[in-house]
């Protein structure tokens, strides 16, 4: 049986505990141990923990802010309904697998605090997205296929802050259900682009 490479193995942990007890709590020491490693050899890949969920973000979950480059540098691959309808699609997953991990975050101050502070430095936080969907609704502008007068970083808020909702505002529903993934970021598309488009 082959064994996994030692960051393979410290991700996969970290994703795992990450998910399970929250950010917050996950300590590098107990993601170490759950990767059959030493703590040492987690540091030898990662610097921090901030690193390390950053490591998780881009590597384990549905992949955003690569579709919202890859759009912006060209919009016009297919339709804006569809490029929106994919946009959504992921981020309501991404979202609600980011939700989990972050939310114990927002219970310690100060522990928010540092990670924002972490996040700054390394040049990445929750606000890239919104920058890159902003990106891509401007490339739209240009190619005339979103309204010149549209507020675009208010659009991709929107959008986005609908996905970030749909992580964790259905659960105090009576039924406690989310709406189907596909049906919502299809929903949600067409309702913006009544928005933004003639």
């Amino acid at each position: 049986m082959e064994t996994k490479p030692a960051r393979v193995r410290i991700l996969d942990a970290a994703h795992e505990l990450m998910l399970t007890v929250g950010l917050a709590k996950t300590t590098t020491k107990e993601i170490a141990k759950a990767a059959d490693c030493s703590e040492a050899a987690l540091y030898k890949y990662f610097t921090s923990k901030e690193e390390l969920f950053i490591g998780v973000l881009s590597e384990r979950l549905p992949k955003l802010t690569p579709l919202l480059s890859s759009l912006a540098a060209e919009p016009s691959r297919a339709t804006l309904e569809q490029n929106l309808t994919e946009i959504a699609r992921n981020a309501a997953l991404f979202y609600e697998q980011t939700f989990p991990i972050a939310a114990s975050l927002y219970a310690e101050t100060q522990l928010k605090r540092r990670h924002d502070d972490a996040m700054r430095e390394m040049g990445t936080g929750p606000h890239r997205p919104i920058e890159g969907l902003d990106a891509y609704l401007r490339a739209e502008q240009t190619a005339g296929r979103v309204r010149p007068d549209v507020d675009t970083f208010a659009a991709a808020s929107l959008l986005l802050g609908a996905c970030s909702q749909r992580a964790y505002a259905y659960d105090a529903t009576k039924e406690a259900v989310r709406p189907s993934v596909d049906e919502f970021a299809h929903r949600l598309a067409r309702t913006l682009l009544l928005g933004i488009t003639d």
